[in-house]
């Protein structure tokens, strides 16, 4: 009886081995693996900032152009937050609010408290534009009263 009772503590030990090991493999796959293929958002810099009570982490917004349907009748603008792992591109990102740039992010299944807030997660930075290039204004346009 006592052999039986070694063995079938052994097959429980197995089981919840194998379970732990998948446990900690999906989690590792719903958290640390990217979605899918990176992609690129383009529009306009709205913030970055440097947030958070246990976990400080950057966090942005990206306002694109155009709009879209919040609900039946409604509108709303169209935002893309971001989080930035990277403490130089971040603060790389915080002077550039207000340009128009293109990020390079990857999307992941969960966000990690640790790593930001959002799901996405910028890398890089793949373009630079002033957001109002031509905004000379011809002084004789100007009315003085």
């Amino acid at each position: 009886m006592g052999t039986q009772t070694k063995s079938w503590k052994k097959t429980i030990f197995k089981i919840i081995l194998v379970l732990v090991v998948l446990g900690a493999g999906a989690f590792w796959v719903y958290f640390y693996y990217p979605y899918g293929a990176s992609s690129v958002k383009a529009g306009q810099l709205n913030y970055v900032m440097y947030k958070g009570v246990v976990f400080k982490t950057y966090e942005g917004k990206l306002i694109q152009t155009g709009i879209k349907a919040a609900a039946t009748g409604g509108v709303q603008s169209n935002e893309f937050e971001f989080s930035v792992e990277d403490k130089a591109l971040a603060e790389k990102l915080m002077n550039m609010a207000g340009q128009n740039v293109k990020l390079h992010y990857k999307e992941y299944f969960g966000a990690l408290p640790w790593r930001g807030y959002t799901r996405y997660i910028v890398d890089s930075i793949v373009s630079v534009e002033d957001a109002n290039p031509n905004m000379n204004v011809d002084p004789n346009l100007l009315i003085n009263y």
